[in-house]
């Protein structure tokens, strides 16, 4: 029988003496990030830097009480996270590191430096072989994957498609390449917008399979499907946002693919990570803007065990009584009223489905010992 994983937790409680960044460093001391060896070792601590306009995603702080613990211990941290597939400010390494900045992820404020992992235009990844129910070869930024040790440290709020985000969406879905969120987010192969399209024919260049041609009169490129093998590379080579994805994946679908990349990510290497539920928003940080918390602050949370942890957040999230002037207390008073508060946030979405397939898969365990320091 299968023993429960170990999540340590601690509240936001802070008196004289003992700040919050303190008690996070003591949290994931006892946790036992101490026996992991970092002794001139390349971490990668996994985090999400916020869009622009978005005021809910982590404070540079706990980034840096993180670094600062991993330093102590002899390692080499860099905080890091992979571009996004959708268009905003964080869709290539120049803007996405812009965007870090303006969001205070310095290295004069967090103690290390801010590395983008799948490159200047999202297209420098490493495929990790993984054989998955719905993944075979998951495509994850090159510099996530040449670290030694993955540190994911997560805000654990909402989302709309996966119910909520924690430790599985932050190592899943953040460290794939734009190609990986593509394979990840849906399930057709890219098409052209003809009105965006420069013709400037850059897309022909990255792709390995001859599947794009250009039309003899307008010069507008055009995918042949059948040629085409859905890589998505093409999307990340696009620097006018012509190229986009078609056909997009069921949300439980998208939960166990993302939990596979999850798994592509952290196996056969040391890890850890850290949840924080605070300013529990109840949409994703890369909205340019944050609604207002769906519930209260309730504290912070480590574990080896990215499954058990993302569990106890959710068990823990679920206990509190919603805020009334919020996306879920506008449901409740509508009457949308599910079993919990995350579908009550977002009642098409099904959280269970990744921490199902996470333990199926060997990611996790959704069975844990919750300890109180």
């Amino acid at each position: 029988m299968k023993e429960n994983s170990k999540v340590y937790f601690t509240d936001f409680r802070a008196k004289p003496g003992l700040n919050i960044p303190q008690k996070l460093q003591m949290l994931i001391k006892k946790a036992g990030i101490e026996n992991i060896d970092f002794n001139n070792k390349f971490v990668a601590i996994k985090i999400h830097f916020g869009e622009p306009g978005n005021l809910a995603f982590l404070r540079p702080n706990y980034a840096k009480a993180v670094a600062d613990v991993i330093k102590e211990l002899g390692g080499k941290p860099f905080l890091t996270d992979a571009n996004t597939l959708y268009v905003g400010r964080r869709k290539n390494a120049l803007d996405h590191i812009e965007a870090a900045f303006e969001n205070g992820f310095t290295p004069l404020s967090t103690g290390c430096q801010v590395i983008i992992a799948d490159g200047l235009k999202g297209t420098d990844e490493t495929l990790v072989p993984i054989d998955g129910e719905y993944v075979k070869e998951a495509k994850i930024g090159t510099a996530v994957m040449d670290a030694d040790i993955v540190i994911s440290l997560n805000h654990f709020k909402g989302h709309e498609a996966t119910g909520f985000g924690g430790a599985i969406k932050n190592l899943g879905m953040g460290c794939g390449s734009r190609a990986g969120k593509m394979e990840m987010h849906y399930n057709g192969k890219p098409v052209v917008n003809e009105s965006k399209c420069k013709k400037c024919k850059l897309c022909a260049k990255i792709c390995a399979h001859d599947a794009i041609s250009y039309d003899e009169n307008t010069g507008v490129a055009i995918i042949d499907h059948d040629k085409c093998v859905g890589c998505g590379r093409c999307i990340g080579m696009c620097n006018f946002d012509a190229i986009k994805p078609n056909d997009g994946s069921a949300n439980d679908i998208l939960n166990k693919k993302m939990a596979e990349y999850a798994l592509a990510v952290v196996k056969d290497r040391p890890q850890f990570h850290i949840n924080i539920i605070c300013d529990v928003s109840p949409n994703c940080d890369c909205h340019s803007e944050n609604d207002a918390p769906i519930v209260p602050n309730v504290g912070m949370l480590a574990s080896f065990d990215a499954v058990a942890l993302d569990r106890a957040c959710a068990d823990l999230v679920n206990e509190q009584t919603a805020f009334m002037n919020s996306n879920l207390g506008e449901n409740i008073k509508k009457n949308i009223i599910d079993k919990d508060n995350f579908h009550t946030n977002h009642p098409e979405t099904n959280w269970e489905s990744q921490i199902e397939h996470g333990e199926k898969i060997g990611l996790g365990n959704s069975k844990y010992e919750l300890i109180r320091i």
